[in-house]
């Protein structure tokens, strides 16, 4: 009988509500294909008051109402008890409490998982949310084998980056997965690289593996674009939290070197944290000028920007993976990014690369695609990872 799973979705339900990062997507990934395979599933959340399990009927609820399916539903009382938590949250806490098998304070969850989960059954967290010490413990004495999933080590490498007070914590929950977890699970061979030489500082490195996330491309929807967001000439994108790693200053002053030359950027995505320059940058820009600052778009209406760009720019320092290039790549978009050895990995011959100490290549290369359509072609010839052979590659010996 294959082994049952043990999902960790808090991740997911701290983040009811909001614009889907990365992360999330990953470990949305996880949840269909648990929810959609033979093996037996469960899904263990982390709520203000302790712990909840999920059996398979309960993650397919949460997922549909995670992915807008079907509604939250009204939150409970308990859930609206803790100040200051947005109304998505208590309406998810008090969805996946009234669908749970099991419940549990913090003080009870190893008995809960002995109780509730065959012995030998697997753990995974991918979304590098709730890997603390008692969820860790917990899993290793219910009998359970502990398979993590690590993004990135940024944090470690560019502190400067952070938001503030988030370095420490991160590093404690690399140093509890190098002790505790049985197995990682690495994105790119680059991330397996830097982290395991941050692991081999402290101690023996658990076994890993590398498998490089598939993607779920959405389908372009013009519909869903309001009135003028959408110039009517050539012009590029970049997509991406604003925040400091992501490198916008760097294409700030690009578009003002360029001058009244410049042709229109969008850039799409939220506020994030440390970069007020950057965003006193952005509320100085006249209205009517040639860069725009996008927030909250949906994936099909994200889709169609990027799809109808004449280029998608990424000059991040530093990058776990980049699922927005492949996403643009298979888009049918070019895809202009910073020299990075994981953007390498993943996207091969059909990125093209620049070093961002190289600002004149840049404004080449941009100009010349403003003059040029877009590569028609890489919709078809350009396949990224799949989620099919992700999972091939996590699941094959668990």
């Amino acid at each position: 009988m294959t082994q049952a799973r043990l999902l960790d979705l808090t991740r997911s339900l701290r983040r009811a509500g909001r614009v889907a990062t990365g992360v999330d997507r990953v470990e949305r990934a996880y949840l269909e294909h648990f929810v959609g395979d033979d093996a037996p599933a469960f899904g263990l959340l982390r709520s203000a008051f302790g712990y909840i399990l999920l059996d398979r009927a309960g993650m397919r609820a949460f997922l549909e109402a995670l992915t807008g399916q079907a509604p939250w539903g009204q939150a409970g009382v308990l859930s609206r008890l803790p100040r200051g938590r947005n109304e998505a949250l208590t309406q998810a806490e008090t969805h996946v409490r009234g669908r749970a098998v099991a419940r549990c304070l913090p003080g009870g969850l190893r008995r809960m998982l002995a109780r509730q989960l065959p012995d030998g059954f697997s753990y995974y967290n991918v979304g590098h949310s709730n890997l603390t010490e008692r969820v860790l413990r917990s899993v290793g004495y219910a009998g359970g084998h502990i398979s993590v999933l690590i993004h990135d080590v940024i944090p470690l490498e560019y502190p400067g980056y952070q938001r503030p007070g988030t370095v420490r914590p991160f590093r404690d929950k690399l140093r509890r997965v190098q002790r505790m977890a049985d197995r990682v699970i690495y994105n790119s061979a680059d991330t397996q690289q830097r982290t395991e030489a941050q692991m081999m500082e402290w101690g023996p490195v658990p076994g890993g593996i590398v498998a490089h996330l598939g993607t779920i491309a959405a389908a372009p929807d013009h519909s869903t674009l309001a009135p003028g967001v959408m110039p009517a000439h050539p012009y590029f994108v970049t997509v991406g939290t604003i925040e400091p790693r992501k490198n916008h200053a760097f294409l700030l002053d690009l578009w003002e070197e360029m001058g009244a030359d410049a042709p229109p950027l969008l850039i799409c995505g939220s506020r994030g944290w440390n970069n007020e320059a950057v965003f006193a940058r952005l509320d100085a820009l006249p209205p009517d000028g040639p860069v725009r600052e996008i927030a909250n778009l949906n994936d099909p209406a994200l889709a169609a920007l990027v799809g109808g760009s004449a280029g998608a720019l990424f000059p991040s320092h530093a990058e776990g993976y980049g699922l927005p290039p492949v996403e643009a790549l298979e888009w049918g978009t070019r895809v202009l990014c910073n020299d990075l050895t994981v953007l390498r990995e993943i996207l091969g011959s059909y990125g093209t690369f620049a070093p961002v100490s190289d600002g004149q290549l840049w404004l080449k290369t941009i100009k010349s695609w403003e003059k040029t359509s877009s590569n028609a072609g890489n919709r078809a010839t350009f396949a990224g990872p799949k989620w099919a052979d992700h999972f091939k590659t996590v699941l094959r010996l668990r």
